[in-house]
């Protein structure tokens, strides 16, 4: 038989094909070498088999109509690779090497050293001790003779160092989407200035962040006596107003709750997650994980109670959790509180079945460990729960042994929502003629419903100062860079009021200037003053006494002898050996839950994601401004 019937798809279906055994056996015979197939069909090569070929493979069906295209891929790839290997090898230009005519102090090659300082954020200092090899910082760690950080540090303030370097960071002056310089800036702003100094700076309004710097407010208040009708607004997405708030009524005045985990016993947190956010977390941490040991001199743990809205870190290393709706947890805290005999209100009554069971149980045990317990309330939870908190703390006698309050460490502590608001409402009135924006990402951050951006877009000059090109500096005429704490002087205050002080361990890497060398620019007996010689004027003045009478001593209890040994041995330490006292606190009736029912919220903005221009932490910052080109950003014109 000198043909075979092989089958073939046809439109869907398989048919038979006949296949000539004759012309199969001529191939073979023309052969050079050995032949290797599969099947008759693909030996036959028929029109039938190319066909299927390529419909099922039509990307590799090529190569069997081009024989020289796997070789020839093959060979263009090796001389590429052999290309690109003599590239490599050209021979690099000579360098020079050139020794210090000056050897810096204890600077040795390969061996690091180490500076105090501090990485502000939100405001509040995070005191740090800064490896540096050969001028440039590579790795952070805490200090561990603050007495806000005892040595530790969180997971954000070591990956600082990825900011310093991100090449996303803004590096120049700009103007309407054009490069500039300072001194464009600085020319551009007298003509500015002195039509407001006219109008005693009617149209002029500054918006920051939290402001903690003891220079940053004495700047502010000589701005305010050059301008005394402009204003000066704050706004942190990661706002604490309702804590403010309530130990502004608990103290009589702005005020802060110092605590004291290490003193504790018992531990009630109101959806508190305080082993990871807030002010004074790495301490926090630090002493509530010292109760948490067990050694042959203490065998008793301490015992935390969480009630909470969301998944925590706290609320993992509860030992009792109870999980309710964020709206919830003001109806568990007035049946605490009234099981206290601490107030709650007829609030108390309406809690649910779920609350009236826990709250006597916490309760019992709070009563047994009266001075050592502690009730700890969430900063997004509204003002009424921490006034609770505050009135269950003085039932149980915790004031000034598990908390303490302390003058507050904010410049000028404000409602930020309110500050917020007052400025848009400005905006849209037309009475902004100049808004300088230090820090943050208003446009990001700020709530939708005060829309920011339409407004913004109505103000005739707008000036931006940030690390980064963002959303907010898109919509505003001038863009001026931030430059990195790492590269900076400043002073800033830690959570429990330790004025820390920034210095920098590298020179700018690009063209950028601290808050206090903006501000100088607007006041005229500091206009031109460097970084480090507005903050160590303003705290050798301090240490003079000509600044609120302070008394500042070394660590060791004994008065300086100079201004120089002072400045000298704050550098050293990187913070100053002077604690502001406790104050009195005598926390009144908690407010009707009616108060704050308006201001309960079941979800909070995070470190990490919500301000939208927080430090970088694990490159976040350098993703979003990747991100926010990939959006296509309009730039305002």
């Amino acid at each position: 038989m000198d043909f075979v019937l092989s089958r073939k798809l046809v439109a869907g279906n398989w048919k038979l094909e006949r296949m000539d055994f004759s012309a199969i056996r001529s191939r073979l015979a023309g052969a050079q070498g050995r032949l290797y197939w599969r099947s008759l069909g693909e030996l036959a090569d028929t029109p039938a088999f190319r066909e299927y070929l390529h419909r099922e493979f039509p990307e590799q069906a090529s190569q069997w109509n081009d024989p020289k295209g796997r070789r020839q891929f093959l060979k263009l790839m090796s001389a590429s690779l052999a290309l690109a290997g003599v590239g490599a090898c050209t021979k690099q230009p000579p360098e020079k090497i050139i020794p210090y005519v000056r050897q810096p102090e204890d600077l040795v090659p390969g061996k690091p050293l180490f500076f105090a300082t501090a990485l502000p954020f939100a405001g509040v200092a995070a005191p740090v001790l800064v490896e540096s090899h050969e001028g440039r910082p590579t790795k952070v760690e805490g200090n561990p003779q603050h007495p806000a950080s005892l040595g530790a540090t969180d997971a954000f303030a070591p990956a600082d160092v990825l900011t310093l370097y991100d090449p996303d960071r803004a590096q120049t002056v700009m103007y309407r989407g054009e490069v500039r310089g300072w001194g464009d800036i600085l020319t551009a702003s007298r003509s500015v200035l002195a039509l407001q100094k006219a109008k005693q700076g009617s149209g002029l309004r500054f918006l920051t962040e939290t402001i903690t710097s003891p220079t940053v407010g004495e700047q502010l208040q000589l701005l305010q006596r050059d301008f005394p009708r402009a204003k000066w607004h704050q706004w942190d997405p990661i706002t604490r107003d309702a804590a403010r708030a309530a130990a502004r009524q608990s103290a009589g005045h702005a005020a802060d709750a110092v605590y004291h985990f290490d003193q504790a016993d018992v531990v009630v947190s109101l959806d508190a997650d305080f082993l990871t956010v807030g002010p004074g977390h790495v301490r926090y941490t630090k002493d509530f994980s010292a109760r948490r040991r067990v050694t042959d001199d203490k065998k008793d743990m301490n015992r935390l109670y969480v009630v909470e809205s969301t998944p925590t870190l706290t609320g993992a290393k509860a030992d009792h959790r109870l999980a309710l709706k964020g709206a919830d947890v003001e109806g568990f805290a007035r049946a605490l509180a009234s099981a206290l005999g601490a107030g709650g209100g007829a609030a108390a009554t309406t809690a649910s079945a779920e609350s009236a069971k826990w709250a006597p149980a916490i309760a019992k045990e709070l009563q047994a460990s009266r001075g050592k317990s502690l009730v700890v309330a969430g900063d997004y939870q509204p003002a009424s729960v921490h006034a609770l908190a505050h009135a269950m703390n003085q039932t149980l006698g915790n004031v000034g042994t598990t908390v303490t309050y302390a003058p507050t460490i904010e410049v000028n502590p404000t409602d930020q929502v309110s500050s917020l608001r007052d400025l848009v409402q400005a905006m849209d009135a037309g009475q902004v003629e100049v808004l300088v924006i230090v820090g943050g990402n208003p446009l990001f951050t700020a709530p939708a419903d005060f829309r920011f951006q339409d407004r913004l877009a109505k103000v005739p000059l707008a000036v931006h100062h940030s690390l980064y090109y963002d959303e907010t500096s898109a919509y505003c005429h001038w863009n001026l860079p931030m430059a990195h704490a790492l590269e900076s002087w400043g002073d800033a205050r830690a959570y429990d009021g330790t004025v820390t002080i920034v210095q920098p361990l590298i020179a700018p890497l690009y063209e950028g200037r601290t808050i206090h060398e903006l501000f100088a620019a607007f006041i005229d007996a500091q206009n031109g003053k460097s970084g480090h010689d507005l903050v160590k004027d303003y705290w050798t003045r301090a240490h003079g006494g000509k600044v609120a009478g302070w008394t500042i001593h070394d660590t060791a209890g004994a008065p300086f002898k100079s201004a120089d040994s002072f400045w000298k041995h704050v550098l050293h330490d990187g913070w100053i050996n002077r604690r502001p006292p406790s104050i009195n606190c005598h926390p009144s009736s908690p407010p009707r839950a009616e108060r704050a029912a308006a201001s309960r919220s079941s979800s909070a903005p995070t470190r990490t994601s919500g301000t939208g221009a927080s430090r970088t932490t694990d490159g976040c910052r350098s993703c979003r401004s990747r991100s926010r080109r990939s959006r296509g950003i309009r730039r305002r014109g």
